[in-house]
């Protein structure tokens, strides 16, 4: 029996929303640790060092000056002003003010785009793995995500050719994260100029995700697709944000650059819902950009020391194949090999491997590691684990997933 519209006491929109994989398992593995767990977390995506002290001065700063009011929705002058300063100087391009619009966290960028974008049944190319919010922020905007998988053969990156082929008349928008989440991939210049020419030529936008921009190892190549052409820049939204590369996660901050039309569109929307971001944030946000820039490259030198080390020891597990990844801080290994391998907790009854939700359930229960399944990135064959944590929690977390493996029958 259907219940009648009228007396459902959800929108379809929230009993269709899926819950955050990230978010569900850093919440359980929290609670373990709390019950006092000895639990080793590759869960969140959040780097383990602190705001860097100066950042933290000048929010400080602000919170005794009394700065405390609100802001203009969109952003304060000041940082809208070095945010401009950042995109000029470390992507070659130029905006005004109003093209510019800070948000509370890039996701709020991203909701706000689809929001302010989306009409119902309008297209969305997500290539996967993708990160988890991007078919879910497409789905909240009555938008149809169209996903096209990437392989392990092809690193984990799509084509403009592969990409071409998934459009249609009602394809809107083309998603890009690059450094991507979860894979670390990143694309060559080369192969972002071929997909902002496709979006060009046929009258596409393109939303360019480049919140891990700074979090790039030897060889990688970073490249913002708006720097193309003016045919290029107009078509382009770029993401981007504070809480990756300045390590200031819970302070919420974002933002997005684009034609003034679509910031515009977006501000109506951020109006009507959160308004502005924390005032103190935004004056944090300016020194983080405007300020002494030594701890953003410690960061990456240290993230870097970690993938050398995790990732070859992730291969020296039988049925575990883990790429290497250029960018951001996260290794995606490929686990299927181990699927259909069973594993008997205390007193109940055999359980098989099915999939990755079920071998991120097994490393959790049985060994306090936690991973997050790969299913909610469009990739059940793999599983995330975040190297944003110590050196010393990395050998112990892989320790114990060989370990895992090594005791399934």
């Amino acid at each position: 029996m259907i219940t009648p519209p009228q007396q459902r006491m959800l929108s379809l929109r929230a009993i269709q929303a899926a819950p955050s994989p990230t978010l569900a398992i850093t919440a359980k593995a929290n609670a373990l640790k709390a019950q006092g767990k000895d639990v080793i977390s590759f869960g969140a995506g959040e780097p383990d060092f602190d705001t860097p002290q100066n950042v933290k001065d000048a929010a400080v700063t602000a919170l005794a000056k009394g700065d405390t009011k609100y802001t203009p929705s969109s952003g304060t002058v000041a940082l809208k002003d070095a945010i401009i300063a950042k995109l000029k100087r470390d992507n070659g391009l130029t905006y005004g003010r109003t093209e510019i619009i800070v948000s509370c966290g890039a996701k709020h960028s991203i909701y706000n785009l689809m929001q302010a974008m989306l009409d119902p049944g309008d297209e969305v190319i997500v290539p996967s793995p993708y990160w988890v919010s991007y078919p879910e922020q497409v789905k909240l905007a009555d938008g149809v995500p169209v996903i096209v998988p990437a392989t392990e053969a092809s690193g984990f990156l799509t084509s403009a050719a592969e990409i071409e082929a998934h459009i249609t008349s009602k394809t809107k928008l083309v998603v890009i994260n690059s450094p991507s989440n979860p894979t670390g991939a990143v694309y060559t210049p080369q192969v972002l100029r071929d997909i902002s020419d496709l979006c060009v030529g046929r009258g596409i936008y393109l939303m360019s995700d480049e919140i891990y921009e700074k979090v790039l190892y030897t060889g990688a190549e970073f490249v913002s697709p708006a720097s193309f052409s003016e045919a290029a820049k107009k078509l382009t939204i770029t993401i981007n944000g504070f809480s990756k590369a300045h390590s200031m996660t819970g302070w919420r901050l974002g933002y997005a650059a684009a034609d003034l039309d679509i910031v515009a569109a977006m501000s109506k929307i951020q109006d009507q819902s959160t308004s502005n971001p924390t005032s103190i944030a935004q004056a944090g946000g300016v020194e983080a950009l405007n300020g002494p820039q030594d701890s953003v490259e410690t960061m990456r030198r240290a993230f870097q020391e970690r993938r050398d080390v995790i990732v070859p020891a992730l291969n020296d597990i039988p049925g575990v194949h883990c790429l290497n990844p250029d960018g951001a801080f996260y290794v995606f290994p490929n686990v299927s090999a181990l699927y259909g391998k069973s594993w008997t907790p205390s007193g109940d009854a055999p359980r098989t491997i099915g999939g990755s939700d079920d071998f991120a359930a097994y490393l959790l229960e049985k060994y306090e590691v936690a991973v997050i399944p790969g299913s909610g990135f469009g990739a059940d064959g793999n599983i995330r684990l975040s190297y944003a944590t110590s050196m010393e929690n990395i050998k112990r977390g892989v320790a114990r997933i060989a370990e895992a493996v090594q005791a399934l029958a």
